[in-house]
């Protein structure tokens, strides 16, 4: 169990972190960025909870949702872990959870409409909120590319974790968009 006696320390504020382990390094830096970026995406779930309060979506995406929350704490815990002896100890994204985020798009994409063309956020408050995610989703998703690019190492799902969840987050939306009864609004290039 984790125990946090204080919420500030002070340790951070000529710009450095220590990552588990006690290695440290600048704020800025790369493995600072992915593990923010995933923060962040947690975040904006936080959001797609709290809009989902009301919704008939809830009792379907609801539970998802909280399971994807405490999955992502664990990435955001393996991506701030550089040494790999260390992090296979620790919590930790496995294939099992890709294959989970795969069998619930396919299982909700049965539901949808064909697509016809491209959706732009929005159908609801939590379709965009489900939209807002995605595109954290996305960004996290670049970080932990170039991270590894740059020669990081890094769990082997995790790529492959995040890239399955902005298509998930995608479904998910599009699924709370018709749940709700809220039209999804579609691209039309003429209309500029």
């Amino acid at each position: 169990m984790v125990r946090i006696n204080r919420v500030y320390t002070k340790a951070g504020d000529q710009g450095q972190t220590a990552l588990v382990g006690g290695q440290k390094v600048s704020k800025g830096s790369a493995r600072v960025e992915c593990y923010g970026a995933v923060d962040e995406l947690n975040a904006a779930l936080g959001l797609v909870r709290t809009s989902l309060e009301g919704s008939p979506a809830n009792q379907e995406l609801g539970p998802t949702v909280a399971r994807v929350q405490n999955e992502l704490f664990n990435l955001g815990a393996e991506l701030a872990t550089p040494d790999a002896e260390r992090r296979a100890r620790s919590p930790a994204i496995a294939e099992r959870h890709v294959t989970a985020l795969e069998a619930e798009i396919d299982r909700l994409n049965e539901e949808l409409p064909e697509l016809r063309s491209f959706i732009l956020p929005g159908g609801g408050w939590v379709s965009a909120h489900f939209h807002l995610a995605r595109t954290v989703c996305r960004r996290a998703e670049r970080l932990v590319v170039r991270l590894v690019e740059a020669g990081e190492d890094v769990g082997a799902q995790a790529i492959p974790y995040l890239n399955r969840l902005s298509d998930a987050l995608f479904v998910f939306g599009r699924y709370a968009a018709k749940a709700d009864g809220k039209a999804e609004p579609l691209w039309e290039p003429e209309k500029t």
